[in-house]
């Protein structure tokens, strides 16, 4: 039975297979977003605003070390989603077990590196002042439960590799759940305040990794791994290697835009500026849910058929795709552009982010209608295993076009000038992948429809 979920890829209706996929993807993105979203609530309203920047300061590291997990996993999911489509199982044990040890190997190291010298991390990040000591407290804790996060990211996008979406989507409820329910203990009722709030998270860290555990241990899975497919092979990790960096680099990017947005806002408006970016970022996370989760859907539908050399399918996967993620980021742009105080007013009482929030927000998400063609061009490229336009495509918005609009436009608007570069970072990179996509589309996915796709 567990065969027939990876088959379903190359012989059911596209519409229908990306809802499949797409759906069990967002609602576990969606609380997941939720969970950082009502966890960001607790901390401001039961620690304090100044406990939301300090959060905001340790994510991106944090998340960094763990998006070894997450890069391992895409970038080896998409050889495993191929190997599926070729009917070639031993090479997804193979690569399925490489993973394991590959991230483990790879996030003790920088775990072990983060601790040494967090001293020197968090004020690079934005810990400064008041922000510093509670930041640092999460910090440690926090870190210490990351391998157990990147493991949990690198099961997950293997589960939906497999082509097992509602699998996934428990994956992320439990600990999404769980968290809240362990905020709720350790900083309400125990009072233990960033202490509790670090240890919640790392908490709902291991809820996810003993869950992930038990589905490849289960029926469910047709990945079943033995010691020897856990030994390191040179070929197998230098291709994971080569697809898993472009999540890699996108998550460094990301981190490298926090520590240039949280340092920028520092200077230009205190502590007040950081924390409505804080408020910024966590709607960016979880407003745009829908969208990430037509993009993961889409992931394994492309890099089956592409491998079964169903190239009809893979083109009507990205239109269909681009369809559906556009059509709900118009609407997440309309509640955003309606409501933004409302929104802010659930984060804080302090009157000074309140004021000043609500406009960024604005800005920051002007863009949205047109970011579907971004990411599912992006990840298309990461879907088939094309690693070089893949990572370009993926670095265009924040690293070709985001990181130096603020480093420029601030000089010229002020802190305007850093909202403002949202949006036009958007609308340049979603024109570059456009041109890309397109071009690929007639390239490489215009040859003569092979027996397989009949």
């Amino acid at each position: 039975m567990a065969k027939i979920a990876s088959v379903e890829l190359g012989t059911s209706p596209i519409g229908k297979l990306l809802i499949k996929q797409a759906v069990p993807a967002s609602i576990g993105i969606l609380v997941m977003s939720l969970n950082i979203l009502v966890d960001t609530i607790f901390v401001g309203q039961w620690i304090g605003s100044t406990a939301i920047a300090a959060i905001n300061v340790v994510l991106p590291v944090s998340f960094f070390i763990a998006a070894l997990g997450m890069s391992i996993g895409i970038g080896g999911s998409s050889i495993i989603s191929r190997a599926l489509g070729a009917n070639n199982s031993v090479k997804a044990l193979k690569v399925f077990g490489n993973q394991i040890t590959f991230t483990l190997v790879l996030t003790i190291a920088m775990v072990t590196f983060g601790l040494i010298y967090v001293n020197d991390i968090i004020p690079a990040f934005g810990g400064q002042g008041a922000i510093f000591e509670p930041a640092k407290i999460y910090y440690k804790i926090v870190l210490y439960g990351v391998p157990v996060l990147a493991l949990s990211m690198m099961g997950n996008t293997v589960i939906r590799a497999e082509g097992k979406p509602k699998f996934a989507m428990y994956a992320m409820l439990i600990p999404s759940v769980g968290n809240l329910i362990l905020d709720y203990v350790f900083i309400n009722l125990l009072d233990y305040g960033m202490a509790g709030a670090a240890w919640a998270t790392t908490g709902s860290y291991i809820l996810c990794l003993a869950f992930i555990v038990w589905f490849f241990l289960s029926k469910h899975s047709e990945l079943k791994l033995n010691f020897s497919h856990l030994g390191l092979n040179k070929s197998i990790v230098s291709e994971i290697s080569s697809l898993g960096f472009v999540t890699l680099a996108r998550q460094a990017v990301v981190s490298i835009t926090y520590l240039f947005m949280n340092n920028i806002l520092y200077d230009l408006g205190g502590e007040t500026s950081v924390t409505a970016y804080a408020i910024v970022g966590r709607m960016l996370m979880f407003a745009l849910f829908p969208v990430f989760g037509v993009t993961q859907g889409f992931l394994p539908i492309a890099g089956y058929n592409y491998g079964a050399e169903k190239y009809d399918r893979v083109k009507e996967t990205i239109y269909t795709a681009i369809k559906y993620a556009a059509g709900l980021a118009t609407l997440v742009f309309l509640l955003l552009m309606i409501f933004p105080e409302a929104i802010t007013r659930l984060f804080t009482s302090d009157t000074e982010v309140i004021a000043e929030t609500p406009s960024a927000m604005r800005w920051v998400f002007a863009a949205t209608p047109i970011i579907a063609l971004q990411l599912i061009g992006a990840a298309y490229f990461q879907a088939v295993g094309k690693a070089i336009p893949a990572l370009l495509l993926t670095l265009t918005r924040q690293g070709f076009f985001f990181i130096p609009l603020i480093l420029i436009l601030p000089h010229f608007y002020g802190e305007m000038g850093v909202w403002m570069s949202f949006p036009i970072a958007d609308v340049l990179s979603t024109i570059v992948t456009g041109f890309f996509l397109q071009k690929e589309i007639k390239k490489s996915l215009t040859l003569p429809v092979t027996e397989n796709n009949s």
